[in-house]
């Protein structure tokens, strides 16, 4: 019986005509899976955005399939699509020797960042099978040259196959020695704060430009005053809390937690890459007790109306696709997080013109800081 790849869902991602739970590069990598008849516990998904393979495959017969999936909504929406077709059997897991030992068979949705492919290039020769075969599969125009080359650094073999629906698999197979340390987490310094980052963490080790502007117009950076301190600094008052949403390594909360020793600071990402770097970055910096960092969608876990100061540098992508619904999500989940008066500090490129949306969803919002790129505005919660 054909998969209803038709009734899977994105939820709780951005949900729009344009954007669907599958794609002709899901297919491709069940097919030839299905072709293989590898058991299913010996098959490990890398990069199944919303279960479109996983769930292939268990329903075809496969059970005891692993998967990891870097983004805490894919994660849901996998046991939600789950359980609406009534499939069981598969088993979720972190990109760590746990999800690859023994595995003969991974398939790999191609990840958008060559270090993100080099990670867990180098985890599938590390970890699974000596005999293991790497199955990457993209679409064709977000194909590069290298990614063979990337693939070529941890297998020996590495074979392009034809285009078919507008998608490519690549075949990885005869890994090389991986005995030596992996390749991430890598670190770098910047003005005395240490990034860490892994593979698939936004900017890598480096400071994002966005990221760079909002630190300075918080004082946190290479000038200016820092208009959030005010909210723990009166006297008597109790430590503010401060949320960094959508922490990515964790510039932005290890910072300001530098800079206030007395404030609680949460770092929240939906990437498992991004969470990880941002406790290796805290830690880095000496500071690993004093950031909660959570692996979640928008805030869900922060209670309502529990936090002072909210920090935004959001994305203006899901996935290939440029699309503002990430970017809407995240101030509305900082509406909701913010008490009365609490302010959100967010950075963005200035030809997005995000003030109209901020000021309706948040509240009063204007600017603060402003270059040839980007606009700090800070909103008020009414």
């Amino acid at each position: 019986m054909e998969f209803p790849y038709g009734r899977l869902r994105r939820r709780p991602d951005v949900e729009a005509e344009n954007l669907q739970a599958y794609d002709a590069t899901d297919l491709l990598l069940v097919d030839r899976a299905l072709a293989l008849d590898v058991p299913g516990e010996e098959i490990t998904v890398i990069g199944d955005e919303y279960g479109a393979i996983t769930l292939a495959l268990t329903a075809g017969g496969h059970a005891g399939v692993r998967v990891h999936q870097d983004l805490a909504t894919g994660r849901r929406a996998l046991d939600l699509n789950a359980a609406e077709l009534g499939l069981t059997g598969f088993a979720s897991h972190e990109l760590d020797a746990e999800l690859l030992t023994g595995a003969r068979l991974v398939l790999l949705q191609l990840p958008k960042s060559l270090a993100e492919l080099e990670e867990v290039a180098d985890a599938v020769a590390r970890w699974a099978a000596p005999n293991v075969v790497l199955v990457a599969g993209g679409r064709v125009k977000h194909m590069t040259l290298a990614q063979n080359e990337v693939l070529a650094r941890s297998f020996a073999v590495v074979q392009a196959q034809r285009a078919e629906r507008k998608s490519r698999l690549i075949i990885a197979s005869e890994p090389r020695d991986a005995a030596g340390e992996p390749p991430f987490p890598v670190r770098q310094q910047h003005d005395g704060l240490t990034l860490v980052a892994h593979g698939g963490a936004f900017a890598g080790a480096k400071l994002d430009i966005g990221t760079r502007v909002l630190l300075d117009a918080l004082g946190l950076g290479r000038g200016g005053a820092d208009p959030g301190a005010e909210a723990g600094d009166a006297p008597g008052a109790s430590p503010p809390t401060v949320v960094d949403l959508g922490c990515g390594t964790g510039a932005l909360a290890v910072s300001y937690a530098l800079a206030h020793p007395d404030v609680r600071v949460i770092a929240t990402d939906r990437s498992a890459a991004a969470v990880a770097s941002a406790r290796a970055t805290a830690a880095a910096n000496g500071i690993a007790g004093r950031i909660d960092v959570m692996h979640d969608d928008a805030a869900s876990e922060v209670s309502d109306r529990s936090a002072d100061v909210v920090l935004l540098n959001p994305p203006f992508h899901l996935g290939t696709s440029v699309h503002t619904g990430a970017a809407i999500r995240l101030f509305e989940a900082a509406a909701r997080i913010l008490r009365p008066g609490g302010e959100l500090f967010t950075v963005y490129n200035s030809s997005l013109g995000y003030r109209a949306e901020l000021t309706r969803l948040v509240g009063p919002t204007e600017q603060v800081h402003r270059t040839p790129k980007f606009t700090v505005t800070r909103s008020i919660r009414r």
